[in-house]
């Protein structure tokens, strides 16, 4: 596994398009306007969020890996090796040393996920992930639930386009 310590994916893009129909107007959703009160209680449920066991595991972690020497130099050579890599790849089109680079930077990162302070800190990224997936899912599930129900008498039905 060849992720970084201080990488987070936070893959956000949900793009909803309807049908091919010209005449239906399309969103950007960016463009949506959401109702202040809606977001003055999503940002309560973020500071809520914050005061969580997850949440002070998670910065007490940060803390620990950002003080230790031996998981900052070894984050630090990873950096650096990335960098030589690049060059491997892009400027002297070199495949030995690139193989080699890349071998050097998998033990480093192994070194590295066997340090107990980092297994803490992914380990605390996961639980906040988790947590944050079962609200997002709560939420969508209770919209769908309740769509669902007051959709029970059917609205006409667009026309189709051809």
């Amino acid at each position: 596994m060849s992720s970084h310590v201080h990488d987070h994916d936070h893959d956000h893009d949900h793009h909803h398009h309807g049908g091919g129909c010209s005449s239906m107007p399309s969103f950007d959703n960016r463009e949506l306007i959401v109702r202040e009160d809606i977001l003055a209680r999503a940002k309560e449920l973020a500071n809520l969020i914050t005061t969580t066991e997850e949440v002070a595991l998670y910065q007490q972690s940060e803390k620990q890996i950002q003080a230790h020497e031996r998981v900052q130099g070894l984050i630090t050579t990873i950096k650096k090796k990335q960098k030589e890599l690049v060059a491997f790849q892009n400027t002297f089109k070199n495949p030995a040393m690139v193989e080699k680079i890349e071998a050097e930077i998998d033990a480093i990162q192994d070194e590295l996920d066997n340090i107990p302070v980092v297994q803490q800190f992914q380990q605390s990224q996961v639980d906040v992930n988790y947590m944050l997936q079962s609200i997002i899912s709560i939420i969508r599930d209770t919209v769908a639930d309740k769509v669902d129900v007051e959709a029970a008498t059917p609205a006409e039905a667009p026309e189709q386009c051809d």
